[in-house]
């Protein structure tokens, strides 16, 4: 009976993880406190998780990656990048070769997003849509994952599950021999023939290119007959539905960026807006300002240099999520003007503060320019500019490198496992000044810990229950005439097809036991099952919700929902193709 009310919790699981109405990570924990409430798994053990070596590695591994981008490492290799030439497929090869190599020893998205301002630039700068090269990018640091240890929390779990099963788990580079092959054919597929399967958007020549602001942006005055004069800003209120934000005030021809509510009008005062014609009207009927003229006074007036626009992305994990720029106090706690937001293929200029932010929205930020780039990534948000690469500061680069190195060498001379070794490295670039403290908890994913934590009691749920032999046995069942690599393969499709709809450390963690079960049941060795797992978990590259980096270049290459298949179901071929007989010749049964 227990099995069938884990099965019935892990089905509504599914659905939440695919509708992604509620977030991931409280969907895991919902399940968890179900199985808790009706006794499937022990109170006393249930977070348990939250110390499993997976979820302290995963941590650890979060933190090394953001320090060796902040030694300078992460610059020093862009400066090469952006001399590559002007050919579209040279650019993607180095672009997707970088970003793999990057994902095989820190977080994915962390490669990617590093990357990502570099390809728009290339792009932009060479004259083709980006949306030819974001795709690409973000397939290779799946890709990349795939090839060590540490490249993607899936290859974590499964050694872990393997340690649990045998007493010993995957080494460092066990992945390696089928990973490398994996993601040096998928790299060659996709810069060869992969972007060439996409959809051409329309090219942007300037950072700015993606939101045409101006048609929306004018100016009014202030006369000594308008109603508003010696109002405060706060007091002013137009007709219901007027969509009508007010991005600055010039005053003696100095421009004020964002005046507080209390701010009191005064003849002469210039009000800088965004609105639309009809818009204009209303205000100007209902408060007797003028329109200024043609010409945009704004742009000459002192202190309009130091305001600057940036694109931005909103990651997973942003404050932004779920949120409205009202709501959140945009202008007076960030002083950042909402101007536009570009979600898929729709731009959106209007309304803004009703607009509830959803991961891969693209949003245009207006705010003074020395403090722009921090403000945006404080919400939670990636700038899309492509910033100065900080090339003056790269001493700290040997002492990174060196120990990282030194930790990969403890775990291959199996001086200490992964799960000490690496939170050692952490702890060691923290000391050493390689990262601060503060960005040590900055950097951690915060919602795929809590995901594996929550998940891993669960997924053991379903081995205890019962309920993972009972999957294997039906398995089994419907395949009994088949050869060992027939049912690798359909362990392999199966966990490709639920990372396409929830995510990947989530589909491991159910995946894993009943891989294990199916591998018994036959007689088999785990070994290649679990690999096929892993490989499996990794290959998410049907959809954009199956894994973060798909879902972050959604906006900024405005792709839509059908675009990631055209690419994606040739490589997961590829991929299934190449990978089993490699796994039966590395693992054999």
């Amino acid at each position: 009976m227990e099995h069938i009310v884990v099965f019935i919790t892990l089905f509504c699981l599914l659905i939440l993880f695919a509708s992604g109405r509620i977030r991931h990570d409280f969907v895991a924990l919902i399940g968890l406190l179900f199985l808790v409430i009706v006794g499937i798994v022990d109170a006393e053990g249930a977070f348990s998780g939250f110390g499993h070596p997976a979820v302290i590695t995963v941590a650890a591994v979060l933190i090394i990656g953001k320090a060796l981008e902040q030694s300078g490492l992460i610059d020093w290799i862009g400066k090469y990048v952006l001399k590559v030439g002007r050919s579209l497929t040279l650019q993607i090869l180095t672009l997707s070769a970088l970003v793999a190599v990057a994902s095989a020893f820190m977080n994915n998205v962390g490669a990617l997003a590093i990357m990502m301002p570099i390809a728009i630039h290339l792009a932009r700068k060479s004259g083709y849509p980006p949306s030819l090269v974001l795709m690409p990018i973000a397939f290779a640091s799946l890709l990349g994952g795939m090839t060590t240890l540490i490249g993607t929390p899936p290859n974590i779990i499964i050694a872990t599950f393997r340690h649990d099963a045998m007493g010993e788990a995957f080494g460092m580079f066990d992945f390696a021999p089928v990973g490398v092959v994996l993601a040096g054919a998928g790299v060659i597929y996709i810069a060869l023939i992969g972007w060439r399967l996409l959809p051409r958007r329309s090219s942007s020549k300037s950072d700015l290119a993606l939101f045409d602001i101006e048609d929306y942006i004018t100016e009014v005055v202030v006369t000594k007959d308008s109603k508003v004069l010696g109002k405060t800003i706060g007091s002013i209120k137009v007709t219901d539905g007027t969509d009508v934000q007010l991005l600055g005030i010039v005053r003696n021809n100095i421009r004020m960026h964002i005046p507080g509510r209390q701010e009191v009008l005064q003849e002469g005062d210039i009000l800088i807006l965004e609105t639309d014609t009809e818009d204009l009207k209303t205000l100007i009927a209902e408060t007797g300002v003028s329109l200024v003229g043609d010409k945009l006074l704004y742009k000459s007036a002192k202190g309009s240099d130091q305001i600057a626009l940036m694109e931005s992305i909103v990651m997973a994990d942003s404050l932004l999520l779920g949120q409205t720029a009202s709501g959140l106090r945009m202008r007076s706690r960030y002083g950042l003007n909402l101007l536009a937001v570009a979600r898929k293929e729709q731009k959106i200029l209007r309304r803004l503060d009703r607009v509830i932010f959803r991961a891969g929205d693209v949003l245009l930020l207006q705010g003074d320019e020395d403090t722009l780039r921090d403000r945006i990534s404080e919400l939670g948000c990636l700038p899309l500019a492509r910033r100065e690469l900080n090339l003056k500061n790269t001493t700290k680069i040997p002492l990174a490198l060196g120990i990282f190195v030194a930790s990969i060498i403890l775990v291959v001379g199996g001086w200490f496992p992964v799960q000490v070794a690496f939170p050692l490295a952490a702890v060691a670039m923290v000391l050493t000044g390689v990262i601060s403290p503060k960005n040590v908890y900055s950097s951690v994913d915060w919602p795929v810990i809590v995901l594996l934590g929550a998940m891993i009691p669960v997924g053991i749920a379903m081995e205890t229950s019962g309920g993972a032999e009972m999957i294997a046995n039906m398995i089994m069942s419907f395949g009994q005439t088949l050869p060992g690599w027939a049912m690798i393969g359909i362990i392999m499709v199966i966990t490709m097809f639920l990372s396409d709809i929830i995510n990947n450390a989530a589909t491991v963690v159910l995946m894993a036991p009943i891989a294990m079960s199916v591998a018994q049941a036959s007689g088999s060795s785990i070994d290649p099952f679990l690999m096929a797992v892993a490989i499996g978990g990794s290959s998410a590259f049907l959809t954009p919700i199956g894994h973060q980096s798909n879902t972050l270049v959604m906006g900024p290459g405005g792709y839509a929902f059908g675009d990631y298949w055209r690419m994606g179901l040739v490589l997961e071929v590829i991929i299934v193709a190449v990978s089993v007989p490699l796994i039966m010749i590395v693992w054999p049964l």
